[in-house]
């Protein structure tokens, strides 16, 4: 199977479209870093002021998963349909970093921001810090290199282990965030609630 392997003029590209990302976080007034003044590596609580601010919390697995799946848009558009031909199979990270920023940067817009608090169960969601938006980029690399490495069952495997443990432990993840973002579920609200008050 052909594989996505980014050069390096790519890979430059894709770390630009990042900085740049940055930049138009902080011209959006995004906190540089968490507003209690100091970074963890890991933020374990979903609704409280740390949540995304850190460098990794419980929707890190999300973001992971992101980038498994834009490496699968990836395949699909370069490889499979041959967009761009042999050398468009080079730009799959590029294309993945790209919509991983756009993303970043809507999530922190008043309008998704306001979302997320009145359908998901990140209730007290006050949108990223900059860091921990960089940060989701890299995760997301990160699950686009995995997708680079490792079989399609592995990556899968992942994906769905990814998936249910974040689910087991606090009730929310990619699946649940889009559903209740896209079309909001009384009973899904009812048993993440549960889980809140327990």
């Amino acid at each position: 199977m052909t594989r996505l392997v980014p050069n390096r003029r790519a890979i430059i590209i894709s770390a630009a479209i990042a900085v740049v990302t940055v930049l138009i976080l902080l011209a959006m007034d995004r906190p540089p870093i968490c507003e209690c003044g100091y970074v963890k590596l890991w933020h374990g609580q979903i609704n409280d002021s740390g949540n995304s601010q850190h460098i990794s919390d419980w929707y890190t697995p999300s973001h992971i998963i992101h980038g498994m799946i834009f490496y699968a848009l990836g395949w699909l558009l370069f490889t499979k349909w041959g967009w761009g031909g042999v050398d468009g199979q080079r730009w799959g990270l590029a294309l993945a970093v790209a919509l991983e920023s756009a993303w970043e940067i809507l999530e922190n817009t008043p309008l998704v921001i306001d979302r997320f608090r009145s359908v998901t169960a990140n209730w007290g969601y006050s949108g990223d810090s900059v860091l921990n938006s960089a940060a989701d980029i890299g995760w997301m690399a990160f699950g686009f290199w995995l997708a680079l490495r490792l079989p399609v069952k592995l990556t899968a495997a992942l994906a769905l282990i990814g998936e249910v443990v974040a689910a087991l432990a606090v009730r929310d993840n990619l699946t649940l965030n889009v559903i209740m973002l896209l079309y909001p579920v009384d009973a899904i609200a009812q048993w993440q609630a549960a889980g809140m008050a327990a």
